[in-house]
C-alpha cells in the first residue's frame, strides 16, 4: 500500500530537494557552488536583467551572500562544472549531464528552422565557413565572424546568417558556448576545448538510458512530484519519462506515494530527506527550479503566480518582474523588483502578502531578505513603493 503524506510534508521535501534551509554561515566557496550545481542539475538562463540575472539568484537563496565570479568560474574557465544548453529552457547545466543530452542535440538535426533550412540545402559552405572560423580563432560571438568582405549584392554570408549558423552548431552538439561576454553574447567554441576532457571523452549513452539519467536527476531534485513534472523538469517527452520512471520504480528509487490535497498520483524519491521542519528566508526568482513549473508550485504551494513581464501593463497584477518569498516552509509574500543602478537602490515597486502569511512577521523577515539582496547587488538603499498590501508595513521597517 502506497505511503500518505500530508501536504505540508511534501511541501517539505520539496524545499529540502532544492537545497533550501541550509545557508552556510561562512564565505561561500566552490564547492558550495557545485553542491547546488549537482543537486539542481540546473540554473535557468534569461537575459532580462532589470534586477540581476536569473542564473545568479539560485545560488543567493539557497547559499546566501556569495561572489557571481565563482559562477562565471564554473561555467567559464577549466575545470568547469556548468555547461551551456537547453535543459528546462536555456540553462547553465551540470557538465555532469552533457553526454545524456546527446539525444537532444543529434535530434535537432531534423528540426532547422527556415532560414536554417534554406542554408543548409543551398549554401551550406557557410556551414563550414563559420566552424573553420570558430576551429582557428575561438572562441568567437557572433559579432566576432568575420563577414564583410563576403557581403556583396544578393549574397548570403552577413551577420544573421553567421548567427543562425551558430546557432545551428550549437544546437547540434558541434559547438559549445566558452561563457558570455559583458554584453552577455554567447562566446562559441569547440566541445573539446571547452568540456572536461572525462566528460568530452565519456561514449554516448543509448537514448533510453539517458532519458533515464535525466528522470534519475529530475526525481532527486524535486523529491516528491507527479509524473508531468518530472517530464517538465528536463523538459523531456511524457511518453518517454513514463517509461524511465517505471524503471525507477522498478528498481526501487522511486515509489508511489498519495499526498492529501494533490489532484494526481504521487512519487517519491526513496533517499529524499523528511525533514520535521524547514528554518530561512529565501528571495526567489521566475526562473528558480523551485518555481518555474507553475503547475507545480500551485499544486505544492497553492501559489498561482505569473511573472507579469509578458503581461501587457495594463493587465498586470502584481508587477514587471516578481520574486516570491519563501519563508520557512511557504510562499509568504511577493515582490516587484528592481535595481536602479545608477542611484544605488532597491526599488520594491510593489509587495503583496499571501494568503495565509502574518503581516507584521511577514513584512520584518522580507525586509531584512531585501537588505541581504541590496547588499549584495552593491546597492545602498531599499525603497518600497506604495504599491500592493504589503507595502505600507514593509515600507515601515525598511530603510
Amino acid at each position: 500500500m502506497a505511503a500518505t503524506l500530508t501536504s505540508a510534508q511534501a511541501r517539505r521535501i520539496a524545499l529540502a530537494a532544492q537545497g533550501f534551509g541550509r545557508r552556510p554561515g561562512s564565505a561561500v566557496t566552490m564547492r558550495q557552488v557545485q553542491q547546488v550545481v549537482s543537486r539542481l542539475g540546473q540554473l535557468q538562463i534569461d537575459s532580462v536583467n532589470v534586477c540581476v540575472r536569473a542564473h545568479y539568484m539560485p545560488l543567493f537563496a539557497r547559499l546566501g551572500d556569495y561572489d557571481r565570479a565563482l559562477l562565471d568560474r564554473a561555467g567559464g574557465i577549466a575545470p568547469r562544472r556548468v555547461f551551456e544548453y537547453w535543459g528546462h529552457a536555456a540553462c547553465l547545466i551540470d557538465v555532469n549531464l552533457q553526454p545524456a543530452l546527446r539525444w537532444r542535440m543529434d535530434a535537432n538535426r531534423s528540426r532547422p528552422w527556415n532560414q536554417m533550412r534554406e542554408i543548409l540545402e543551398g549554401h551550406p559552405e557557410l556551414v563550414d565557413k563559420v566552424l573553420g572560423q570558430v576551429s582557428e580563432r575561438g572562441p568567437l560571438t557572433a559579432r566576432e565572424i568575420d563577414h564583410e568582405e563576403e557581403r556583396t549584392p544578393g549574397s548570403w554570408w552577413n551577420w544573421s546568417a553567421a548567427k543562425s549558423v551558430l546557432e545551428w552548431l550549437f544546437l547540434v552538439g558541434e559547438l559549445t558556448s566558452a561563457g558570455r561576454n559583458t554584453a552577455f553574447e554567447r562566446r562559441y567554441d569547440l566541445p573539446e576545448r571547452v568540456l572536461p576532457k572525462a566528460v568530452h571523452q565519456l561514449a554516448t549513452p543509448p537514448e533510453d538510458e539517458a532519458r533515464l539519467i535525466l528522470a534519475r536527476r529530475a526525481a532527486s531534485a524535486l523529491g516528491v512530484f507527479t509524473e508531468p513534472w518530472l517530464a517538465e523538469y528536463f523538459y523531456t517527452d511524457r511518453a518517454q519519462t513514463s517509461v524511465a520512471l517505471a524503471e525507477l520504480v522498478r528498481s526501487g528509487e522511486v515509489e508511489q506515494v498519495s499526498v492529501h490535497g494533490w489532484s494526481s498520483p504521487a512519487f517519491l524519491w526513496a533517499e529524499a530527506a523528511r525533514p520535521r521542519r524547514v528554518n530561512g528566508d529565501a528571495l526567489v526568482a521566475p526562473f528558480d527550479s523551485l518555481v518555474f513549473d507553475r503547475d507545480r508550485l500551485l499544486e505544492t504551494f497553492g501559489v498561482h503566480y505569473r511573472i507579469g513581464l509578458y503581461t501587457p501593463a495594463a493587465q498586470r497584477v502584481h508587477g514587471y518582474y516578481v520574486y516570491l518569498f519563501v519563508m520557512d516552509e511557504a510562499i509568504a509574500a511577493r515582490v516587484d523588483l528592481k535595481a536602479d543602478r545608477k542611484t544605488g537602490r532597491l526599488l520594491v515597486q510593489a509587495s503583496w502578502l499571501e494568503p495565509g502569511s502574518d503581516e507584521a512577521r511577514t513584512a520584518g523577515r522580507l525586509a531584512a531578505e531585501l537588505r541581504r539582496l541590496a547588499d549584495w547587488l552593491g546597492l545602498d538603499q531599499v525603497v518600497v513603493a506604495p504599491r500592493g498590501d504589503l507595502s505600507a508595513a514593509l515600507a515601515a521597517v525598511s530603510d
